[in-house]
């Protein structure tokens, strides 16, 4: 025990773990990974490149370079109306390190963290490493919305932050207005942060989507986490950023910048590019996919929360007898298909399947799960 105690509490991803077992199997198809299956277009890569060639690599800014940052500041606030200037802007390395560098900042220990469930189990484990404590607000029984009453039962003077996540991992599901309205009118004017995970924003499927960061009068209490990982296919750059309030982000930035410097100066220009760069392409596939994934649930008979955004499908299992880590694991060795289980996002009975695969992936995945759901029904007689 010569570490710092606050790691043994931690726990391995599942999403990892089960995607390992999956290649560990022969012949296996994982829909695991939130990995897009394009590669980061070429007008983003080309840029890369002309960084390289035009040899910038050296130490950059611990923020970013400016040109990024300005570029960051006018995209949030003309294409999405979250008025900001760039010195609110920390490049960072990822949405990870961004929501690291959000919680570390804001928490001390013993304070209380309130996060929706299902949720993307990074939150959790950072929550753990700042030795505080996740307060889970079970959301499946609401329809995947906040109750606003039940939210309120939650609060308590140890609350400091609230992470938020819309659309969804892994649900792809999107907070309503009246949900986002419920959170704004509980926290506001208490010593209450919202942190709002907002990297799958540009993967949207309808027209109705809001952001808690549209707010306005709430703006001293929230701490913005972007990516350029999934709407650009950039997963292996590393590249995010973070807004915050000017007097939050002028201690965060000291903690970014002991934790990493800076992020790589041959991608900054990249990084504006990719803001420039219509993803249209990637999005309508990702659209055509989940309908062809939603269809094929409903003709198994598997029930699920409407996925309006980002890449996953959050089928329920409830009524096949397994628990979610069993059935996962019995369909890789059984049916050859990798999935996740809803217990690793705090919410059992349910998979998560991932859609940003291949036609061809999918539609062999698809069989097998079907194939398998069949098997366990006709074991419990519920053919």
């Amino acid at each position: 025990m010569l570490l710092n105690e606050a790691v043994y509490n931690l726990k391995r991803s599942a999403i990892r773990e089960f995607s390992a077992l999956a290649r560990k199997t022969p012949g296996c198809i994982a829909l695991t990974l939130g990995e897009p299956d394009f590669d980061t277009p070429e007008p983003i890569r080309e840029q890369a490149g002309k960084s390289l060639e035009n040899h910038e690599t050296h130490y950059i800014e611990n923020n970013g370079s400016p040109d990024l940052r300005v570029k960051i500041a006018e995209f949030e606030t003309q294409r999405h109306g979250f008025a900001c200037d760039q010195s609110q802007v920390i490049v960072t390395a990822g949405a990870t390190e961004a929501l690291f560098v959000s919680l570390f900042g804001v928490l001390n220990p013993g304070d209380e963290v309130i996060i929706p469930m299902p949720a993307f189990v990074l939150y959790e484990e950072i929550v753990k490493l700042c030795r505080a404590k996740t307060v889970p607000l079970d959301i499946s029984q609401s329809g995947f919305q906040i109750d606003g009453d039940r939210l309120r039962s939650l609060i308590t003077e140890k609350t400091k932050a609230i992470v938020l996540n819309s659309p969804n991992n892994p649900t792809g599901t999107i907070l309503s207005e009246e949900s986002l309205r419920a959170i704004h009118d509980a926290v506001k004017g208490r010593d209450i942060f919202v942190i709002c995970d907002d990297v799958y924003r540009e993967l949207v499927y309808t027209d109705s989507y809001h952001s808690f960061t549209e707010f306005d009068d709430i703006r001293d209490q929230t701490i913005l986490v972007q990516s350029f990982s999934k709407p650009y296919a950039m997963t292996g750059w590393r590249m995010g950023y973070m807004i915050a309030p000017p007097d939050v982000k002028e201690r965060l930035e000291l903690i970014h910048q002991f934790i990493v410097v800076s992020t790589p100066a041959p991608f900054q220009k990249a990084a504006i590019r990719a803001l420039d760069y219509d993803n249209v392409v990637l999005k309508e596939s990702y659209r055509k996919r989940r309908a062809y994934v939603l269809d094929r649930l409903d003709r198994m008979g598997l029930s699920y929360p409407e996925p309006l955004g980002a890449f996953y499908v959050f089928p329920c299992i409830r009524d096949l007898g397994l628990d979610s880590a069993t059935f996962c694991r019995r369909m890789i060795s059984e049916a050859g298909l990798a999935a996740t289980p809803g217990a690793c996002f705090g919410s059992e009975g349910y998979i998560r399947i991932t859609y940003c695969y291949s036609d061809s992936q999918l539609k062999e995945g698809l069989d097998r799960l079907e194939s398998f759901v069949s098997k366990l029904r006709s074991a419990n007689g519920l053919s």
